[in-house]
């Protein structure tokens, strides 16, 4: 699942595509939206919250969740789009550009006003212009027993991370992933760390991985060997685990596991 830093590119890019130009074309390929029609509307703003997406014209929000397979592709009017047609969910138009997003998890039309409704229930946008490091603490603080691994994805807390900065932010503060977020010793310090890592891979990508997806590589910082597993079960490490399996990256001398 795409991240925070792929959700605000992906914001820059149709940002540049499609803002200050009239729709001509407005196509919602999901039953509940399928007779709206923006036609004749200005594209206003483009913008993200964590992993949500916002096209905004005059008078709508267009709010997209890429989940797993989702993603948005511009291209010039009447080029060939280079993924499968069927898979197209919403289809946006301007005199000299269209903007595709394909297999979308999420597709709604909101009046402007009710936009805050889809993500009043998040926790502070790391990528934001309002971050609020301090809030993000509080809402990690209110479950001492979670293992700070989980609680970090968990959007209600703070939105933006997944299962690939998880590992990254859990390895740069020397803290297993497993560890509760009561026995963080400074919580405050993680938060920030995430907050570093993310703007840093959104405004100067790529991101270069110093543990996911490196099981069995070297530690850089002590050479032991890089370990993954699903977070919560007791088998041993497994190289079969995939990404699908939201396993943990981590060295296991560098970041003990707890007791």
């Amino acid at each position: 699942m795409p991240e925070g830093d792929a959700v605000f590119l992906t914001a820059n890019r149709l940002r540049l595509a499609l803002v200050g130009k009239t729709l001509v074309r407005s196509d919602f390929r999901v039953p509940r939206y399928a007779t709206v029609d923006l036609v004749g509307e200005l594209v206003e703003e483009v913008g993200s919250y964590g992993k949500h997406l916002f096209i905004r014209t005059t008078t709508a929000s267009i709010h997209t969740h890429l989940k797993m397979e989702g993603v948005w592709r511009t291209y010039c009017a009447g080029e060939r789009w280079t993924r499968p047609r069927v898979t197209a969910r919403v289809v946006l138009g301007t005199d000299d550009t269209e903007a595709v997003g394909f297999s979308l998890g999420t597709v709604e039309v909101l009046r402007r006003a009710d936009e805050h409704t889809a993500i009043d229930h998040l926790g502070p946008d790391l990528l934001g212009p309002n971050w609020d490091a301090a809030e993000a603490v509080r809402r990690l603080a209110r479950h001492p027993v979670q293992p700070v691994g989980l609680a970090l994805l968990d959007q209600r807390n703070l939105a933006g991370i997944g299962n690939i900065y998880r590992s990254e932010v859990c390895f740069l503060r020397r803290v297993h992933p497993a560890t509760p977020v009561g026995a963080v010793p400074d919580l405050l310090a993680l938060v920030n760390e995430a907050h570093r890592v993310l703007t840093q891979a959104a405004h100067s990508p790529p991101w270069r991985a110093l543990v996911y997806g490196r099981q069995r590589w070297p530690c850089q910082r002590c050479g032991t060997r890089i370990e993954v597993r699903p977070l919560g079960e007791t088998t041993p490490p497994s190289d079969r685990i995939t990404q699908r399996e939201r396993g943990i990256y981590y060295c296991p001398r560098c970041q003990p596991e707890p007791d």
